[in-house]
């Protein structure tokens, strides 16, 4: 059976999710971009991908912080473009702070952004899936879905539980053709961990470039972050025929974070 793969890919407008999409786009796949930034932010993104790839995509601009949001972008999707066979729950935001001080309303963010709206995305895309008989839901966790770190509460939380979450839509759709799988990325070259990789360099008195290393190897024995394309071939490699059996899985691509 001949099915359309579409990939819905939240927060694909940068770093890994953006990546994801090229990955994807440049092998075929149909591929909808999704972020905060402007329409025609979003549009430049999508003629530039029309240019490299022969593929034009389409561009949503939502916050996915609210479910009502969702469910509008959802249906937008469906009436302008299709049913995704294909949704990787990308999107994620990040802050540090101990538990005694973190604030409670950006909990509430974390946990909506980068766990809540993975449900919502997936509740209203599987539908459709089932109606088809395949479908694949790729939910981008994290090394802090697997393991913790201080002073991210929050996050791990939220990776726990998108884990935790993905095994069982895995189990639930096991039968239906349909896989869900989640992929745990370590130290990844990403805008994300800017504002943290300034923070260790302030603190050890030394270079960008040498924190890099120092972060990476206080965790890691991969001496080199995770690239970007990497996760993108991992996540396309699980829409392929081949993974057909791959599900409710946790994958670590993390330079042997998680091999302590």
């Amino acid at each position: 059976m001949s099915v359309r793969k579409l990939a819905l890919i939240t927060g694909s407008t940068s770093g890994i999710g953006l990546a994801i999409a090229e990955v994807f786009a440049r092998n075929g796949l149909e591929v909808i971009l999704h972020g905060l930034e402007s329409i025609q932010e979003g549009e430049a993104i999508a003629q530039r991908f029309d240019t490299e790839f022969g593929h034009r995509p389409h561009y949503f601009q939502t916050d996915i912080s609210q479910p009502e949001a969702i469910e509008r972008l959802m249906e937008r999707i469906n009436e302008e473009v299709g049913a995704p066979t294909v949704v990787v729950n990308n999107a994620g935001i990040q802050f540090t702070s101990p538990v005694q001080d973190f604030p409670p309303q950006t909990w509430d963010k974390i946990i909506a952004i980068n766990l809540s709206a993975a449900f919502h995305t997936s509740r209203l895309a599987l539908p459709a899936m089932i109606d088809q008989g395949w479908g694949r839901i790729i939910n981008i966790s994290s090394v802090h879905g697997l393991v913790a770190s201080v002073n991210k509460a929050a996050y791990c939380a939220a990776k726990h539980g998108l884990v935790g979450f993905t095994r069982v839509t895995a189990l639930e759709n096991a039968a239906k053709g349909i896989t869900a799988n989640c992929i745990c990325p370590g130290w990844t070259d990403t805008p994300l961990l800017v504002d943290q990789l300034k923070e260790f360099a302030e603190q050890n008195n030394t270079s960008f470039e040498e924190a890099k290393r120092g972060l990476i190897n206080a965790k890691a024995p991969y001496p080199e972050f995770v690239a970007p394309a990497e996760i993108g071939e991992l996540a396309l490699f699980l829409c392929s025929d081949a993974a057909k059996a791959i599900t409710g899985t946790a994958l670590p691509i993390d330079g042997g974070w998680t091999a302590h």
